[in-house]
């Protein structure tokens, strides 16, 4: 094969190998929200979107990226001169745009999207969810009346800001449902620059908690956007000296299940 059929070749193959990439980019995106649109409550739904959505937008966007690589490399062959240094132009103009475009895509996703992810997943966690038994919508409990239904180790996680618990609650019937979320999942928003991506960065305990007075901690979180740092103190919940033993039975008013919407 020569050096012409070679390169015609080339142009060729690399206009399928674009829409093969990009094809496939699609498809995995598509496949995240099929995934998501099978996920029966709100909570499997949040726990999908925050662990996995930015992976997917991310990757898809790779695939954009290799696909623009290849059609950069096939535009205009009919009205060029097919040679060696030419060849290597096209190469290099193709790599050049598609890093560019990788690039625009990872400071999108990482400064700006979060944004829009938050509001979305603050309306799959707050969204009212539902009594099986009823039907009736539930409610939230705030974080004082929530420490009522958690055991002692559910707010020794909460206090370490591992964990974070929502109570819902029908105060009808009593039925009660807990779910689990991890500490801080997703980016707070910077009073600065109104971006979604001031993160905790590091905790100081500036008292310990005793049996009588509550303690202190101090936050400190960073916005690695415009780089800001904000301090905040947060008062920690006293020792629990003696935490009551379960009832035998489980009162009726309480009851507690895991499948709901």
């Amino acid at each position: 094969m020569n050096y012409s059929k070679f390169l015609s070749f080339w142009y060729e193959a690399a206009l399928i190998a674009g829409f093969v990439v990009i094809g496939l980019g699609v498809l995995n995106y598509l496949i995240f929200k099929v995934n998501l649109a099978l996920k029966k409550t709100y909570k499997e739904k949040f726990d999908l979107v925050s662990e996995k959505e930015t992976k997917r937008l991310m990757q898809s966007h790779i695939c954009i990226a290799i696909a623009l690589f290849f059609f950069v490399n096939d535009v205009f062959t009919q009205d060029i001169k097919l040679t060696p240094v030419w060849f290597i132009v096209r190469m290099f103009v193709a790599v050049c745009c598609a890093v560019l475009y990788g690039y625009v895509a990872y400071l999108v996703l990482r400064f700006h999207y979060p944004t829009k992810q938050n509001k979305k997943l603050k309306e799959l966690r707050y969204t009212p969810r539902t009594n099986p038994e009823n039907g009736k919508e539930m409610i939230l409990l705030d974080e004082e009346e929530e420490d009522a239904y958690l055991d002692e180790e559910m707010q020794a996680e909460e206090s370490s800001f591992s964990c974070d618990y929502d109570v819902w609650i029908d105060k009808s019937t009593g039925y009660t449902h807990i779910e689990k979320y991890k500490g801080y999942v997703t980016a707070l928003e910077c009073d600065r620059c109104g971006k979604w991506t001031l993160r905790l960065s590091n905790e100081e305990i500036l008292r310990e908690p005793t049996e009588t007075e509550e303690g202190e901690i101090l936050k400190e979180y960073t916005c690695s956007y415009c780089h800001r740092i904000k301090r905040k103190k947060v008062a920690l919940l006293k020792k629990v000296k003696d935490w009551p033993e379960a009832p035998e039975s489980e009162p009726p008013e309480l009851k507690m299940s895991s499948n709901f919407r």
